[in-house]
């Protein structure tokens, strides 16, 4: 299965009768998935399969819906509203002889607001379903569009992924390879240490000695967190070769790997060691900022 990143857009327009309709489709990250739809008074209806088809083909990300209708190639109609205008006239007349004031015209009349309503020309059952069906295949082909553009922004991402983590494996060869890890200059370092300790006092402890020499090989023994680091990039690597929605999962070893990558550095004892855990802190800080925009 392909990649894809959360964030994407896509925009499309149709007609359908007297109806111009247009998708907009955009998002952003999110730790879930969330689609939010803004939709015209009145077309409701086409939500719920819209939000079906979405939730069965997106995992993760906030997404907003727009859908935009206008009727257009409709004959106004203009109607008076008989009830006002009997109210009004029966108002006139129950006010004449008691204002002084010139007779009501017809166009002042019809002026008055509620005697007169324009709209457009009621439309049929027929042609709104009609409408209605157009609009949800136009959601569908701009949902596909959609998915492309994360698709191929998850192409990219991957591609990235990968580098950082061969990275990765490249800083874990070069600290297994380093002279500081040999076992002669763990030796030496040992020596010098329990040497340090020695003329610290006349009265030192032999069975102190050996649990602090025991500690100290302990902590220059990075042996474990190399392990760790190539194991973690292993599983990495198969799951974005996988494909799908991985982005929880490589979150998740991109935690381990930094908690790692904190560990070999603070175990390291000599320079070159410390620099290599220091290369490899900033990769995998780069490699768990672009996991965050996969799905």
């Amino acid at each position: 299965m392909a990649l894809s990143s959360m964030t994407g857009f896509a925009r499309s327009h149709g007609l359908a009768g007297a109806y111009a309709w247009s998708w907009e489709l955009k998002s952003v990250n999110a730790k879930g998935f969330d689609l939010r739809f803004r939709l015209p008074s009145g077309w409701d209806a086409v939500e719920v399969a819209a939000r079906r088809r979405a939730a069965e083909l997106l995992a993760r990300g906030t997404v907003y819906a727009n859908l935009t209708v206008e009727r257009k190639g409709v004959t106004a109609t203009v109607k008076v509203n008989e009830q006002v205008l009997a109210a009004v006239l029966a108002m006139v007349q129950g006010l004449t002889g008691k204002v002084e004031a010139a007779p009501p015209t017809l166009d002042g009349i019809l002026a008055l607001k509620g005697v007169m309503e324009v709209g457009e020309a009621d439309e049929s059952e027929e042609d709104r379903r009609a409408a209605e069906a157009a609009i949800g295949h136009g959601f569908a082909a701009t949902l596909d569009d959609f998915i492309a553009m994360r698709r191929e922004e998850g192409a990219t991402l991957g591609r990235l992924l990968s580098a950082r983590l061969d990275e990765i494996a490249a800083l874990t060869a070069r600290a297994e390879a380093a002279p500081g890890r040999k076992p002669e200059a763990i030796k030496a370092r040992l020596a010098e240490q329990v040497a340090t300790l020695l003329a610290a006092s006349e009265r030192f402890d032999s069975d102190r000695l050996h649990q602090e020499a025991v500690l100290m090989a302990a902590k220059a023994d990075i042996r474990e967190e190399l392990d760790r680091l190539a194991s973690h990039v292993a599983q990495a690597q198969k799951l974005i070769g996988e494909g799908g929605a991985i982005g929880r999962r490589l979150d998740f070893l991109a935690q381990e790997l930094h908690r790692e990558s904190n560990t070999l550095t603070a175990k390291a004892n000599d320079v070159e060691l410390t620099n290599i855990g220091l290369e490899l802190k900033t990769v995998v800080e780069q490699f768990r900022e672009q996991v965050q925009n996969l799905e």
